[in-house]
This record gives structure tokens, sequence and C-alpha cells, in this order.
């Protein structure tokens, strides 16, 4: 979930590609060939290093979709894929299929390197994922070049003045200008209600009669939209560190900066606690930091041939709170700055922004924005962005923003309010998982989803951290295991206490 820099592109003229479904349908149109899976050949870590290969289970391929699924005769784009193939193959309860969220992260990439962590689920499922339409192998939107991407990411965002935001506006029209000149014919079909499609699409390439879904963050809302759109089909669905789909972009930008902001503080707390570096106490710890960010604002830190701007530097710790296992490190960053080392901090940053040690930056931060526009209608005017703005610096001025609002004013691809409209009635029983701690994905989230769903059973978290699942909390993890191989849905108002 981006909050720290917002993303626009220039308004002009397009049609959002969303239209009805046949619910409940094999995939019709095109005919859905069998995936032929092979050696996972271009899967290249952050560090430059291509994995070891010591898996045979894990395999790629890839789908092929219409790119326009009311116009098939535009032509066809390629999903890439990755399978990590069920341990016992007599028991094998299916696929289960994983989106991780962003919008625009590479699934592919995320189940390669965090396969182990489902090591119970892998016991009886082949565990798939992909990366989605628009995103990184799959036609991914890329603006610009990695000058313009690393232009875009050092901005500054403080002080948080009408000067500052005055100058992220024109390069978020910048920004505009090269998504339209780069992307312009993929824009208006990589949204949800598509990638919805092509998920039942993978479901019957699979050979699966129903799907069988882990999302996370975004891919509560892809998993959402698919459950409405194709209630029949689906399976054992877990939907974890839910997005309201039905927020406005102030509602959302709000409730994020409030999330950030507890969460900065509750790591101030534990730093604090635990003996920091940083300062003796809270107040002490907040304005070494504060001193650190104003003190980049202009004066950016070098880092070995690149530079530690504040916008960069806020990135780096923003990235630092999404999980609590990440503070120790994030203190560490966090001094070496104050001594003139930014090194780590921009290693955050760049672990955020898909930025690899060669300068090239993955799609995550094209793909964003373009997702997130065309899944809605809303276009703010400057009123309601400036008010979004103000309300948003005083909750927190490192974190406030004019939110995903200030990208979607100038995109050039109309959106659709169809992905915010989910309910999932007639389907399977869908498990809801809610973070108390989750600063991306507010808790109160989590109860709306469920309502909205119809059928839906809301575990929660009571601890730190974005995403439930991955914190490693045993209950939590006990809870999703047993309902994914079993069918044991947890009793209603179940709840698992921080580790």
């Amino acid at each position: 979930m981006r909050h720290v820099l917002a993303a626009a592109t220039l308004a002009v003229s397009a049609t959002a590609c969303v239209s009805p479904a046949t619910p409940d349908t094999e995939p019709k149109g095109v005919a859905v060939d069998p995936i032929s899976w092979g050696p996972c050949t271009d899967i290249v870590r952050p560090d430059g290093q291509k994995p070891a290969r010591e898996d045979p289970g894990i395999r790629c391929g890839k789908l092929t979709v219409p790119l326009d699924y009311a116009n098939p005769d535009l032509g066809t784009i390629d999903l890439a894929l990755i399978k990590v193939a069920a341990r016992d193959q007599s028991r094998r309860l299916g696929s289960l299929v994983f989106n991780f969220g962003g919008p625009g992260g590479s699934g592919v990439d995320t189940l390669d390197q965090a396969a182990k962590m489902f090591g119970t689920l892998r016991s009886r499922y082949d565990l798939v994922s992909f990366d989605p339409r628009g995103v990184d192998r799959s036609s991914g939107v890329r603006c610009g070049d990695n000058a313009d991407m690393d232009a875009y990411m050092e901005l500054d965002t403080l002080p948080p003045n009408e000067t500052t935001r005055a100058a992220v506006r024109a390069a978020n029209q910048r920004f505009a200008e090269l998504c339209k000149r780069d992307a312009s014919r993929l824009l208006p079909y990589v949204g949800t209600v598509n990638a919805a499609r092509d998920m039942d699409r993978l479901r019957a390439a699979l050979g699966d009669a129903k799907l069988n879904y882990l999302g996370m963050s975004y891919g509560t809302q892809l998993g959402a939209v698919y459950a409405t759109e194709f209630p029949k089909k689906v399976g054992r669905m877990v939907l974890d560190a839910p997005l309201d789909p039905a927020v406005t972009f102030r509602q959302r930008t709000l409730a994020q900066t409030r999330g950030f902001q507890q969460a900065y503080e509750s790591f101030l707390k534990d730093c604090v606690k635990q003996g920091c570096e940083l300062g003796a106490s809270v107040k002490a710890a907040d304005a070494t930091v504060m001193r650190l960010m104003n003190g980049l604002v202009g004066k950016p830190l070098p880092v070995d041939g690149r530079r530690l701007t504040q916008g960069l530097a806020a990135t780096g710790l923003a990235a630092a709170l999404y999980s609590e296992m990440t503070w120790p490190f994030l203190e560490t960053a966090l001094a070496r700055a104050v001594k003139g080392h930014g090194d780590a901090l921009i290693y955050l940053a760049d672990s955020y922004t898909g930025r690899s040690k060669d300068g090239t930056y993955t799609t995550q931060m094209s793909s964003f924005p373009a997702i997130t526009c065309v899944d809605s209608a809303e276009r703010p005017d400057e009123a309601e962005l400036t008010r979004t703005w103000k309300e948003a610096i005083k909750i927190s001025p490192l974190f406030g923003s004019e939110g995903a609002g200030g990208i979607c004013t100038f995109w050039p691809a109309a959106g659709s309010d169809q992905a915010r409209q989910v309910n999932a009635k007639g389907s399977a029983p869908i498990l809801v998982v809610g973070g108390k701690g989750d600063p991306a994905t507010p808790y109160q989230w989590a109860p709306r989803l469920t309502r909205q769903l119809g059928n839906a059973t809301l575990l929660t978290y009571e601890g730190e951290g974005h995403g439930s699942y991955s914190s490693g909390n045993k209950c939590i993890q006990g809870m999703v295991n047993s309902f994914l191989l079993k069918g044991t849905m947890p009793n209603r108002a179940a709840s698992c206490a921080a580790a």
C-alpha cells in the first residue's frame, strides 16, 4: 500500500474496460489452454543474484488471457505463473492461489522467496501465484526510465507546506505524462475486475473446480471481487489484512495516515523499552528522527554514488513499519543515518520501491497507481484534495499526503466503481483475518469487509504489523491452516493474542 508519495497522471478520455461477467460459468470467448510448466529462468532477487534451484518442485509457466474481455479481438496478454508442487501428491487437495498485495506486487517473485513460510499448506496443496496483468512479467506498466523513477522516488515530502505540495503535484504530473506516453494502450485494462476474470481462467487451467485462495492486503480486494463475480467457484478463501473496497480516497488516506503514525509511535515505545539508540524516551527518540528528516530536506546524504533524500528516508522508515520483525533493523538504520551513513535507510526504501542494486526497477510503483485508479471512478477536485491533505498532515506531518486521490485526479484512463462493490452471496464461507496493529490496512476495515461479503467470519489478531499470517503468530497460522486444510472455520469473534 503506497502512501508516502502519491503518483498522478494526466487525465484524458478513456473507457474503463469492465463489463458484466456471466458468473459461475467456465471461461468463454478464448479457449483455456493447459499450462506448460518449466524451469524458472528469469527470477532475480533484489541483491541481483539468481536463486539457487535446489527445489525441483518450483516451476514457472504462463497463461494467455484476453486483453479486453468485452472485446477479444483486441488481442491477448500472457500472465506469468509460478507453482510450488505439493509435497504429498497422493493427498493433494488441489491448488492454493496467492496474491500478496500491492496492488502491483509480483506474485512470482514473492512466492519464490516466501514458499518456506507456507510449508504446512504445501503438504497438500500446490502453491500457485502470478504476476497480475499490468505487473512485471505480465505486460507490466512502466512509466519512464530508471532515471525518471529515481528522481520521482527521491522527491522530498517535508516540510508539510504548500511549496512542498506544489513540488509533489508537479512531479505527479510529470509522472502522468510518462505513463500516458509509455503505457496508454494497457492502462484501461489493468483493473481488479479483469484480474479476477484472469484468476478464474487460471483456476480452470489448473484443473480445479473451485478456487482455493489466500489473498493478503490488496489481494483481499481481488479475492472479494472474485467471490462477487464467481460465487459458485469459491473454494476455501482466506483474506488477510483486508482492504475495505468501499472507502473513498479521502477515507483511505486518513485511515492509513493514522495507521502509520500509530505504528511509528509503537515502534518508538518498543525501541525505548529495549534501550533505544535514538533516545531515552519516546519524546527524545521522536525528536531525533524528526531532526534527521528535516535535516535531509535539500541536504541528502551521499550513499555509494546515490543520495539519501528526505523522501527516500521517509519511505524507508515506513517500509520497516510494516512488520514488527523489522523494527530492530529500523532502529539501526535510523541511528546510522543520524551519524551520516544512509546505506541502511536507502536499502529499506529500495526494498519498498522495487529498485535493484543495478538501478533497475520492478513495475511496482507504476502498477500501483495504474490499478488503483482504474478501480475507482473518483477523480477528486482541488478543494477535496486540499481538504484531505490538511487533515492528513494534522494527523502526521511525516506520513500525511493527498493520498491516492492525488494520483487519480490526473490519471489517463477512466475508472469504474465495479471493484468497490462486493457481495459474495451464494459463495462458500470466507475467512477474513484482521490485525489490530496493522498500519497499512487498519483494523476497522476487517469487520467492514466481513459485513460486505455477507458470508464471512472475522478472525482478529491483537498484534502489530501488516498481515497476520506472515507475522509468524502460531495461533493465527494454526487457525488459517486448519481452515484451508480441513475446512474448519474459527468460531465467530475468535481472536489471537500477540506473540
